[in-house]
């Protein structure tokens, strides 16, 4: 008997469907033809959605890793609501304002090491990046941007180009931006390259005397979780050291406590030269930030950086709120603790089932990848995708990852309750079985 999901009847049902027809009618299919949930959000509160037509959902996707603090959480939509009767906009380049002080404040003391920094505000996660890479091509004066294969680091022209996957974020979008050079990343589950053969490679390919900065994402996000291998990220601190590069943290998805740590990078004691940040940072209201040490932040001319809406202050006043919660109510501590509960599940379900291949991850930011046979590691795309599509049919909503999209990702609230928890992955685990056919 299922204490929190409560279907009333068909996913989707009836008002889901009207509104889809519409969908279908008014919104560009480029955004997307249909949902990961083909049933439409009414209300959501903490890890729970309710449907327009009553259901009440599992929500185990945390709006794309939006939602740390949970859906609608009341101090931030107090918050929000304060601020709104205030003013809702007065761009900080013409009339400044004190939440965006704050914000920054807040964010240049919690950056991980000792250098003093300085914050930048965005919108998008994908603009953080590109302004991350115009502050280290600004400072360094060199040209030559170093990413990764399976990143993901946003949908502009800039971005997009350093995304690795073609399909749907590059494709017929070229030409690039030049100058993006991608290299391995290596994963304890897929080794891709030794670390005494990376600089070998880099040399090969790029002067290191070219390149501005290393962009890297200290956990893959939409590449499927992927954890590095031991010592490559340490080894990459010192090698950007080494030639003067910039090393660039992109914590767009690892970032603001996930991970149990309020920035993953500060798992492997790590100082980054910039930290991009965005998604959880406001709870979902559209923030970014570039959070860097204060030479490289102050080096462009004044102007160089910033927009119209950057760091508007009802987002300003949610994300100060967003840090409240994870401090006061002691989140990054909750992190741990549930990335045990998910990872003990999913070990277990690898233990049961040929299907699961790989369990990985740290803190809250845990996966497991699917594939079709444990020794040759093919993917099990369409398994991945079958049981994603019964979890939602019951009540679920899962998210998947990877460029094989064979990877189940969890970007739970952090304020979902340990019987939430145990109620979804019951419903996981008859969804794979159901696949599976056992």
């Amino acid at each position: 008997m299922n204490k929190w999901i409560k279907i009333e009847g068909p996913i989707p049902g009836p008002k889901s469907k009207e509104i889809a027809e519409k969908r279908s009618k008014y919104v560009a299919d480029s955004v997307g033809k249909s949902s990961l949930s083909p049933c439409y959000i009414a209300r959501g509160k903490g890890a729970l959605v309710t449907d327009v037509d009553g259901n009440q959902l599992i929500d185990f996707t945390g709006g794309w890793g939006c939602l740390m603090v949970g859906h609608t959480p009341k101090r931030v939509v107090e918050a929000v609501k304060d601020q709104a009767d205030r003013y809702l906009h007065a761009d900080f380049s013409a009339i400044p304002y004190e939440p965006f002080v704050e914000l920054a404040e807040r964010l240049a003391v919690l950056a991980p090491g000792s250098t003093p920094k300085k914050v930048a505000f965005f919108n998008s996660g994908a603009e953080a990046v590109e302004n991350a890479v115009k502050l280290s091509r600004m400072y360094t004066g060199r040209d030559a941007i170093i990413v990764f294969e399976n990143a993901f680091h946003g949908r502009t022209l800039l971005t997009m180009t350093m995304t690795h996957r073609v399909k749907p974020y590059k494709y017929k979008c070229g030409p690039f931006a030049p100058e993006i050079y991608r290299f391995p990343y290596p994963t304890p589950y897929r080794p891709t390259i030794g670390i005494e053969d990376f600089e070998r490679k880099m040399i090969s390919m790029v002067d290191p005397e070219e390149v501005a900065a290393v962009v890297i994402e200290p956990i893959q996000g939409e590449g499927g979780f992927q954890v590095p291998q031991d010592g490559f990220l340490e080894y990459l601190r010192d090698l950007t050291e080494k030639y003067g590069i910039m090393f660039v943290a992109d914590e767009v998805q690892t970032g603001m406590g996930r991970t149990g740590k309020m920035f993953a990078i500060e798992h492997w004691d790590i100082e980054p030269d910039l930290i991009t940040s965005a998604k959880s940072l406001a709870a979902g209201m559209p923030l970014s930030a570039v959070i860097g040490k204060k030479e490289i932040m102050d080096s462009p001319i004044e102007g160089a950086i910033g927009g119209t809406y950057v760091g508007n202050p009802v987002c300003c006043r949610a994300a100060i709120e967003v840090l409240n919660i994870i401090e006061e109510e002691n989140l990054l501590e909750r992190a741990q603790e549930m990335g045990k509960k998910i990872r003990g599940r999913l070990e277990e379900m690898k233990e049961k089932y040929e299907l699961i291949g790989d369990v990985r991850g740290i803190g809250a930011m845990v996966a497991a990848e699917l594939v079709k046979d444990k020794g040759t590691k093919e993917p099990a795309t369409k398994e991945t995708s079958a049981i994603v599509k019964e979890c939602m049919k019951n009540g679920v909503a899962m998210a998947s990852a990877g460029v094989h999209g064979n990877v189940i990702r969890f970007l739970t609230s952090l304020v979902i309750t340990d019987d939430q928890l145990e109620e979804g992955f019951d419903v996981l685990d008859d969804a794979i079985a159901k696949v599976v056919g056992e």
